[in-house]
């Protein structure tokens, strides 16, 4: 209402545009909250698994094996906070805190604290190229989601998630190795996270160090107002997702109103405060 530029198609798929990369991290968040855990280690791993990509680019690797690269990376760091959490029983917070700085380091040195600029044609078509008019990684973003949202309400591996958040000492009783399910949901947090590191260094044709930066509270408030339970037991992936586009929209909206960005920060931990009180009251009515 206060800007005639935010209700025109480009806008809008600029907002789109703008929400693929954090609506995959949101995805990947709704997962793991979904079961009672927390992963603050997301934005560090986008910009990690593109540092290691950028490096495979370097070398003259050729591009899928820079997509495995980067994808691989990320998987793997969701894989060590699963091991860490499930296998050495450490709060999920404590770890994830943790890797959030380590990772964030390791990207750091590996790029020498500096952007790596100049990525192969395919990775750049990944964040730049369109389909049918639509870019690339809004095409992304909906099959991701598409695959997550059936994982979850389609398949045992779902059931169990939701589950381990509701009562996670049943599920164990009833014969579910329930540290095993928590790897593969950190791991598949990690894959989701690596995803978004392409989409990002593909649109900016650069794999920097600082990418990634507070997305991981961005990820949590889009998935907690889509309808994921913040204490587990209860997740949409398509609430995930709209929460996801919410969160964009916030964003583009306050940009267009040439809102500080230091104000769009306390814009967006109201609204995650919110959420979160707003959830609490739905637990405690239910």
């Amino acid at each position: 209402m206060l800007s005639p530029l935010f209700a025109t198609w480009e806008n809008l798929l600029n907002v789109l545009l703008a929400s693929a990369t954090i609506g995959l991290l949101t995805i990947g968040a709704a997962l793991v909250i979904a079961s009672g855990g927390i992963d603050l280690s997301v934005g560090s791993t986008l910009a990690f698994s593109g540092a290691v990509a950028s490096l495979a680019a370097r070398s003259d690797l050729p591009w899928p094996i820079v997509v495995f690269t980067c994808l691989a990376s990320g998987m793997g760091i969701g894989l060590l906070n699963g091991v860490i959490i499930a296998r050495l029983a450490v709060p999920a917070f404590i770890v994830t805190l943790g890797t959030l700085s380590v990772i964030r380091g390791g990207a750091l040195v590996l790029t020498d604290g500096r952007p790596i600029y100049g990525l192969p044609d395919p990775i750049v078509f990944i964040g730049q190229g369109q389909f049918l008019s639509i870019p690339i990684p809004i095409w992304i973003f909906l099959a991701a989601g598409l695959v997550a949202d059936i994982l979850l309400r389609r398949t045992v591996f779902g059931i169990h998630t939701l589950s381990i958040g509701d009562n996670q000492r049943a599920v164990r009783r009833a014969g579910v190795d329930v540290s095993r399910h928590k790897v593969k949901l950190y791991a598949l947090s990690g894959l989701f996270a690596a995803l978004a590191g392409l989409i990002f260094m593909g649109r900016v044709n650069a794999a920097d160090p600082s990418a990634g930066l507070m997305y991981e509270l961005t990820a949590i408030t889009g998935a907690i107002i889509g309808g994921t339970r913040l204490f587990g037991g209860r997740a949409s992936v398509v609430g995930a997702m709209a929460g996801a586009v919410a969160m964009g929209i916030l964003q583009n909206g306050l940009t267009l109103l040439a809102v500080p960005s230091y104000f769009q920060q306390i814009a967006l931990g109201t609204v995650l405060i919110l959420a979160v009180i707003v959830d609490r009251g739905e637990g405690e009515e239910s």
